[in-house]
């Protein structure tokens, strides 16, 4: 058998991102593994009659981006249906629906919106009816716990949506908003549009991986197929919703059972909603509201989720948002478990987290899986200011202080957006502080996930006999005036070409 290479890349600024984190310029690729790191005129001697030689012209070529916590579907929804994250007021949100409605049937939907910095507030009940007083209306904002509805879809969802989670003006949150992801779920064809089209912009964006968070969705047997079928450019990690768990147990399912595309994960599980929708769980009042937020899930049932995941064999990713929830996830996890970080439980977000509260995320293993994008909301104008009040919104997404604590960190977008450049950005210039370095902000996007997905011998950092998972970048992140310039030149996944912006 000949040791040629399949792929090289050569005349590059090659990084491992390994610890610590070496330069080449070359690097070689055989059977969808890294072959070979090293100058230009050793990786010649892999290059065959049949060996694809590409010239990477000096761009800097990186582990591929693990997104450790997306909703995918959610993703590709934004490229189906209504776009409303760039929207800039109501009357733009509501010309998107009105859009929408013109090229569909049925539900009128749209994704993604952010009233926080618009002059005329969340859209409303009324605006929604405007777009039709005979479809039902749904627009979803950017943090997906919470919603406007229009009459036609308040009605029809009525008798499924908690009188509680059920505001004025057509607003749902919490568990309203799951009443309407269960009416809006798409077919199995449906979902493969959406997941193809997810996939093609985590390609374009340098994420070879995604754990994808899934409930009660044909989702995993949509992926399964596409893997089948040799479709799948990204490897995604299955975190099953809470409500998959007697299933879970009933199959045998374990954490890391699967192929090396499509894999279980965690169980997913709520505590507390989201600072956005004001139902995150604090200790101290919201400045803007008085409240002190919601469970979701009260802590009592989710230490019994806890109990019988651990037992099951089956990683736990708890969503905690506010300190009254991260205590709760961390209680769960110590007198529930046996080894927390032997399990790599995962506690998603841990916006709010007290320094007591870091240290014991660290001391336990938890894996801090966190999402340097929602810095978009902690400036001094910002969301967060608002919600918190000038001074705490600066103790949110502490990431130097979790990576100073020695606890794992995992980066990844939540889908908001997809873009791990977008939130490597924000984690080395936070408008509250607490800045990571480059390095230390790409390997949370690398090594972080991987090391959250048990998979951090093959992936997150280059080496022989790593997959081959690349992203090449058209210029330096160390060097660039801004990381959000940054473009994704192309992405390589188990040694194939997924994606190339090169001219």
């Amino acid at each position: 058998m000949s040791a040629d290479a399949d792929v090289v890349f050569v005349n590059g600024e090659v990084h491992t991102l390994g610890e610590p984190d070496e330069t080449y310029e070359a690097l070689a690729v055989r059977d969808g593994r890294v072959s070979r790191l090293d100058s230009d005129y050793e990786v010649d001697f892999s290059v065959g009659v049949e060996t694809d030689v590409i010239d990477l012209g000096g761009r800097v070529l990186l582990p591929g981006f693990v997104d450790a916590h997306v909703h995918f579907a959610t993703t590709g929804r934004y490229r189906v249906e209504a776009d409303l994250r760039d929207a800039a007021d109501r009357g733009e949100c509501v010309d998107a629906l009105r859009e929408q409605a013109a090229a569909s049937e049925g539900w009128v939907l749209g994704w993604g919106f952010d009233e926080s910095t618009w002059p005329d507030g969340a859209p409303t009940r009324a605006d929604l009816d405007a777009v039709s007083e005979t479809r039902p209306v749904a627009a979803v904002r950017v943090d997906m716990h919470t919603a406007v509805l229009n009459g036609v879809a308040l009605e029809r969802l009525d008798a499924a949506m908690p009188a509680g989670d059920v505001g004025e003006d057509g607003r749902i949150v919490e568990n309203a908003v799951d009443a309407l992801y269960e009416a809006v779920e798409p077919s199995p064809a449906e979902m493969r549009e959406l997941l193809a089209a997810a996939q093609r912009h985590a390609n374009a964006r340098g994420v070879t991986a995604v754990h994808d968070m899934v409930r009660r969705s044909n989702a995993p047997a949509v992926y399964r197929e596409m893997a089948a079928e040799g479709d799948l450019s990204v490897r995604v990690r299955l975190n099953y919703w809470a409500d998959h768990l007697d299933a879970l147990e009933e199959l045998g399912a374990r954490t890391n059972h699967g192929s090396e595309w499509v894999e279980t994960g965690a169980v997913k599980t709520f505590t507390d909603g989201s600072l956005g929708a004001g139902t995150a769980k604090l200790s101290e009042p919201y400045a803007d509201s008085g409240g002190t937020g919601q469970w979701v899930v009260e802590p009592e049932e989710l230490r019994e989720i806890v109990r019988r995941a651990d037992a099951a064999g089956l990683q736990v990713a708890a969503h905690a948002i506010g300190d009254e929830a991260i205590e709760a996830v961390l209680d769960a996890y110590e007198t529930e478990t046996p080894n927390p970080g032997k399990m790599r439980h995962r506690l998603e977000h841990a916006e709010l987290a007290t320094d007591a509260q870091i240290e014991r995320l660290a001391e336990l293993g938890v894996v801090a899986s966190m999402q340097p994008n929602f810095h978009r909301w902690t400036g001094a104008d910002g969301l967060y200011a608002d919600r918190l009040g000038p001074e705490r919104r600066r103790g949110t997404n502490r990431f130097r202080a979790v990576a100073d604590a020695g606890a794992h960190l995992a980066f990844s977008s939540d889908s908001m957006p997809l873009d791990p450049l977008y939130g490597v950005a924000f984690a080395v210039d936070p408008p509250t502080g607490e800045a990571l370095s480059v390095t230390e902000a790409l390997r949370a996007y690398t090594a972080g996930g991987a090391y959250a997905g048990f998979s951090e011998d093959r992936r997150g950092a280059l080496a022989v006999g790593s997959d081959a998972d690349l992203v090449v970048l058209d210029g330096s992140p160390w060097e660039a005036d801004e990381l959000t310039d940054v473009a994704v030149a192309m992405t390589v996944v188990d040694g194939d070409v997924v994606y190339d912006a090169r001219p």
